[in-house]
């Protein structure tokens, strides 16, 4: 009997941690279209005619981000969204162009572990253990060449502590991670969430909850 407690029990945890994940691809490749009549529905995603694919499905150039905004940052994003061929694949990437001390804010991605390389200049990484862990704050100072890795569902930043710009490329598992900017999803809400919440939850008075509220707030991606 408890060998099959212990099996069902497996079996919830293998099912659990499997859906966390984009599922694995059965074909070859997907290519993602906006076509009802010549695709098929796959992971969100219509799939164009494998005959008719082309490496340009494949292929994506990215230019450097422009820096000039209040966040001295530009997160340019290759998922599923911009690169067809990814769709079914699970991974996507992003590059990050940062002005000096220029921030990319804290920040989820609920569907995506992230790992991150500095191509250029140094850079302040960290991460945010959940309640669990005690809110234990992870944080280090990269250079170019260095790789550090944001676990999925975390909240992490990345700040240019040099005297120069810097840029890094972040690989992420899933082709659509998704993105809520702490800032901007908590005082940019719409509607926006109640004072009588806000106060509450950050212990302040309504007129903190108003100023950050009337906050232009920045979206660098």
């Amino acid at each position: 009997m408890k060998a099959i407690y212990f099996l069902v029990a497996l079996l919830a945890l293998t099912s659990s941690v499997a859906s966390a994940y984009d599922p694995s691809p059965l074909q070859d490749f997907c290519v993602a279209i906006n076509d009802t009549k010549n695709g098929v529905f796959v992971n969100e995603k219509f799939c164009k005619d494998p005959n008719l694919v082309k490496a340009e499905d494949f292929f994506l150039h990215v230019n450097p981000g422009n820096t000039k905004n209040p966040l001295g940052s530009k997160v340019t994003t290759v998922t599923v969204n911009e690169l067809v061929g990814l769709n079914t694949l699970g991974i996507s990437l992003a590059r990050i162009d940062f002005a000096p001390k220029g921030l990319n804010p804290p920040h989820i991605h609920p569907r995506g572990t992230e790992i991150l390389i500095v191509i250029e200049g140094t850079i302040l990484v960290g991460f945010v253990s959940s309640n669990q862990e005690n809110n234990r704050l992870f944080t280090k100072v990269l250079n170019k060449g260095d790789v550090f890795v944001f676990p999925i569902g975390l909240i992490h930043f990345q700040l240019n502590v040099g005297y120069g710009n810097a840029i890094a490329i972040s690989g992420l598992s899933s082709q659509n991670p998704g993105l809520t900017i702490i800032a901007n999803n908590v005082f940019g809400a719409n509607p926006p969430i109640s004072p009588d919440v806000l106060t509450k939850a950050f212990q302040v008075d309504k007129s903190v909850i108003d100023k950050l509220e009337k906050q232009l707030w920045y979206n660098n991606n």
